[in-house]
């Protein structure tokens, strides 16, 4: 596989393929806010002007979201396709964000993205490397130390029907869209391929047919290789996000490889990813508590009605009330978690879990 052949997929297939008025909360951002992450991996404060962000193979989209969650860091999409680019700009620019820096190039040359940063992020980017593991090496050094790398790579049973599919249609020589949907069509409605498209969101779009079945190069994960990728980067997984994780790492290891053994795994791997990271900050009497960055709006008493942000380390997320919003407003400001109440300490560790507030190290 060569990058031209990617290049060429991608220029003919921009992914994702949203419409172009289609906006974000920003609430809804707070786990990619860069302030809340440094915070919760690292203990300390990052002012935002301060963040420098990099998006590794940023597609057609996500520039915009994270540009939301960090409106004042310095933020760079780098991709190899063209049309990926220009679609990932019209984006910025009709949501208000004309100052992210979109590049055409490999990701992979130091040239192009020369770092250090502070978050890098890889989504669904390192499986259709020819070399995934020489990919996640050449992104850590581009990391800073307490630098966070946030992956996504296929998980082997949970891909595992996709990549029946896409084998057979290389096998079939079926490598265009229009001949692809001709076949979708013709499918008894009992065959494995009609029972995946009905129950597949990414089969709604032509983008997404094509990232599904007719990508050149696609590599799939257990648990155990994914870790073994990891550890011969030299980093070290910090949080697993994907569906029903556990927010324990060890624990969620041993999950997912119980899962793996009976292949039953249902998840794609999501992960955040540190280097050097000096880990969450103590409880102490010097600790302070901030509120997520991402959600100061959404705290706002003037709100009617509870709001929920969409899940994003896993899990479900609370209602956030008018008594929710009141309680974590307090925190826009950094507020010292030993002058809280018995009580108020108990609920804040758990919004502490949920990242919508993260602790600080005394000194802010």
């Amino acid at each position: 596989m060569s990058f031209g052949e990617v290049t060429g997929h991608y220029e003919r297939h921009p992914y994702p393929h949203y419409p172009l008025l289609a906006s974000i909360r920003r609430y809804d951002t707070y786990a990619m806010n860069l302030t809340a992450l440094w915070a919760r991996f690292n203990g300390e404060l990052l002012p935002e002007r301060q963040g420098r962000m990099l998006l590794a193979g940023c597609g057609a989209f996500a520039p915009y979201p994270m540009s939301l969650a960090n409106p004042k860091a310095k933020i760079i999409g780098v991709d190899l396709a063209r049309n990926n680019l220009r679609r990932a700009r019209l984006h910025c620019l009709l949501h208000g964000f004309p100052r992210v820096c979109l590049l055409q190039g490999n990701f992979l040359d130091p040239s192009v993205t020369p770092g250090p940063f502070h978050f890098i992020e890889a989504f669904g980017v390192l499986h259709h490397l020819d070399d995934p593991a020489a990919g996640m090496c050449a992104l850590k050094e581009r990391l800073s130390a307490g630098g966070i790398l946030r992956v996504m790579v296929y998980g082997r049973y949970a891909r595992q029907e996709a990549e029946s599919i896409r084998r057979a249609m290389r096998l079939l020589r079926i490598n265009d869209i229009e001949t692809l949907k001709q076949l979708i069509r013709r499918a008894l409605p009992d065959s494995r391929l009609r029972h995946y498209i009905d129950n597949s969101w990414e089969a709604r779009t032509d983008s997404g047919l094509a990232d599904l079945f007719l990508h050149p190069n696609v590599h799939t994960y257990r648990i155990d290789e994914f870790l073994e990728m990891v550890s011969c980067s030299g980093l070290k997984p910090l949080l697993f996000t994907h569906l029903d994780a556990l927010a324990d790492v060890e624990q969620e290891i041993i999950r997912l490889r119980e899962l793996d053994r009976r292949r039953e795994t249902l998840s794609n791997i999501i992960c955040y990813l540190g280097r050097d990271c000096k880990g969450e900050a103590p409880v102490s009497s010097q600790s302070y508590l901030l509120l997520n960055p991402a959600l100061n709006g959404a705290v706002s008493l003037l709100r009617l009605g509870a709001l929920v942000p969409m899940s994003r380390l896993g899990h479900e997320n609370p209602p956030l009330d008018w008594k929710a919003r009141r309680f974590l407003r307090r925190f826009i400001t950094p507020i010292l978690q030993s002058s809280l109440s018995p009580a108020d300490k108990e609920l804040a560790e758990r919004y502490l879990k949920e990242l919508f507030l993260v602790r600080l190290n005394g000194g802010k």
